[in-house]
């Protein structure tokens, strides 16, 4: 019997390259949320996935800046390309990493949609995936 203990990995970083990141294991399905926040700092909708602290690695830091834009989270983004990485909710063992940011082809796709109350006017949300008013 093989034993296969091989370890996925997954990696990304901004556009400029600056800020690169790792992680040991599996990721997360993607939520895509729809809430003004993320409408505004991505220009559309965010899509995330997500790993533990454990597993997640900053492997280039240089650029990377943190945004306070709630009490309950941080935003990482590139300070010089502008790259919007990370969404870091307070007090968690978990970090939310933007899945455009992610090395080649993920595997994932989007389980849930949340925050769709606020989701802006101009798109419809299609798909099985499901679809929260809220969080």
């Amino acid at each position: 019997m093989a034993d296969d203990t091989r370890v996925t990995s997954h990696s990304g970083g901004c556009l400029c390259g600056r800020v690169r990141w790792k992680v040991r294991g599996e990721l997360r399905p993607i939520v895509a949320c729809h809430c003004t926040q993320c409408r505004r700092t991505t220009g559309h909708f965010g899509a995330f996935t997500g790993a533990s602290h454990d597993a997640f690695t900053l492997e280039g830091s240089d650029g990377l800046n943190w945004y306070r834009s709630s009490e309950m989270a941080t935003r990482g983004f590139c300070a010089t390309c502008g790259s919007i990485l990370f969404w870091q909710p307070e007090g968690a063992n978990r970090i939310s990493i933007a899945a455009g940011s992610i090395d080649g082809q993920s595997g994932l796709t989007i389980t849930k949609h949340i925050f769709c109350a606020d989701k802006g006017d101009y798109y419809e949300i299609t798909g099985d995936a499901v679809q929260l008013a809220g969080y």
